[in-house]
């Protein structure tokens, strides 16, 4: 027996894309039901990133989603780019007007969740051998199993919110997708400690024994990387080597003053950047990591699906109430023009401060060229804040 549901907006993936979309349409009176492979458990359990472009903090003001986030956020005004014992301060608020805010994507998520529990919005998980069909159809539907039952969706419109590895990018024939991809040599070791933050703003490293960054969740958590090969696994790291490994790629004063501690968690995230053409294909719309990749350089995952959020979300309420097409019509071109530049702006910071197998004598003298640019020249500080802040969108 198949169960059969209606709704105005499927969306695939119940990761904060997904959740904020879902919120954002259900604020408009528009109704959504969410599908996600994983548990809530499992999706909670994601350690992210946790730097918010000002745009994304808006954004999640206008979701109703903001009371911890202000309460428990940290305001930054800026970060240090260092080269050894050389740091390079960039004011955002003295170059922008505006400022990022440290609150963790896991609690992003968190909040995201209890909002949608408010509203009442079917979510879904467990769901399995995902199906999207009909997308040429004035209604389309999309085939799942939950529960060894078998389940139809009758929706006007497929928001895909399901990541890199979902199934709504590979729906769209191979034949219409363009794909781009750049898979860089190294990872990121993560580490997080309960430990104050080595400093109150973020650190983003370059020296002789590769990259590193000092992060932080809150006054007493925080969040480190270090650059390894991608051969390498998380058991060949033990505290002792990576705390060792990060005060040498740390500023000598820095490096002496920092707490370390046992870590909580630690893993190794790949790097790559990746984008495919087009977002929509009939009836579906790719958001967020389902449609590009961003190496955590410039960190702007999670601001980058949000910005999607952005575009589709109004498009939608529009096609929706006013039966007008030129939002979803125009949001492939718009949402990639704001992609495009996130993805050279987070290529840009992953070939300034990483150091590559292959390279030669001369690349690291241009990394040491570009920071010593970036002490001397206000101009060039505006255009990297400009960048880390958010594009307007």
């Amino acid at each position: 027996m198949i169960i059969s549901k209606k709704t105005q907006i499927a969306i695939i993936g119940g990761g904060p894309s997904g959740l904020l979309l879902s919120q954002l349409l259900n604020l408009s009176g528009v109704d959504t039901v969410i599908l996600e492979r994983s548990s809530r458990e499992h999706v909670l359990s994601r350690i992210r990133a946790g730097v918010l472009e000002s745009g994304t903090v808006d954004m999640l003001r206008q979701a109703g989603v903001f009371e911890r986030m202000e309460k428990q956020g940290i305001p930054h005004n800026g970060c240090y780019l260092t080269d050894s014992d050389l740091m390079v301060h960039i004011n955002f608020r003295e170059l922008t007007g505006k400022q990022v805010l440290v609150f963790g994507q896991t609690e992003v998520t968190a909040d995201l969740y209890a909002a949608q529990d408010r509203m009442g919005t079917e979510i879904i998980h467990g769901v399995e051998d995902v199906k999207i069909n009909d997308l040429g159809q004035t209604r389309s539907k999309i085939d799942y199993t939950v529960n060894a039952t078998r389940t139809s969706i009758e929706c006007m419109y497929v928001a895909g919110c399901d990541g890199f590895h979902g199934v709504s990018r590979n729906t769209i024939p191979a034949t219409v997708r363009q794909e781009y991809e750049r898979v860089y040599p190294f990872g990121w070791l993560g580490v997080l400690s309960q430990t104050p933050p080595a400093n109150h703003e973020l650190i983003y490293a370059n020296s002789p024994h590769g990259f590193a960054l000092a992060s932080m969740r809150n006054e007493n958590l925080s969040r480190y990387y270090v650059q390894v090969p991608m051969t390498d696994k998380v058991g060949d790291w033990s505290d002792e080597r990576f705390w060792e490994v990060l005060k040498q790629r740390l500023p000598t004063e820095t490096a002496q003053s920092m707490i370390t501690g046992s870590s909580i968690e630690k893993s190794i995230a790949p790097l790559r950047s990746f984008a495919s053409e087009p977002l929509r294909w009939g009836n579906l719309f790719l958001v967020g990591d389902a449609a590009h990749i961003v190496p955590p350089t410039g960190a702007k995952g999670l601001n980058l699906a949000v910005s999607d959020v952005f575009y589709l979300h109004s498009a939608l309420i529009d096609a929706i109430k006013t039966q007008s097409r030129t939002g979803i019509d125009g949001y492939s071109d718009r949402a990639l023009a704001r992609i495009w530049k996130s993805m050279r702006f987070s290529w840009q910071m992953t070939t300034m401060l990483h150091r590559f197998d292959d390279e030669d004598n001369f690349a690291g003298q241009m990394r040491r060229a570009t920071l010593s640019h970036l002490a001397h020249s206000e101009t060039a500080r505006r255009e990297l804040a400009e960048n880390y802040v958010g594009l307007p969108y």
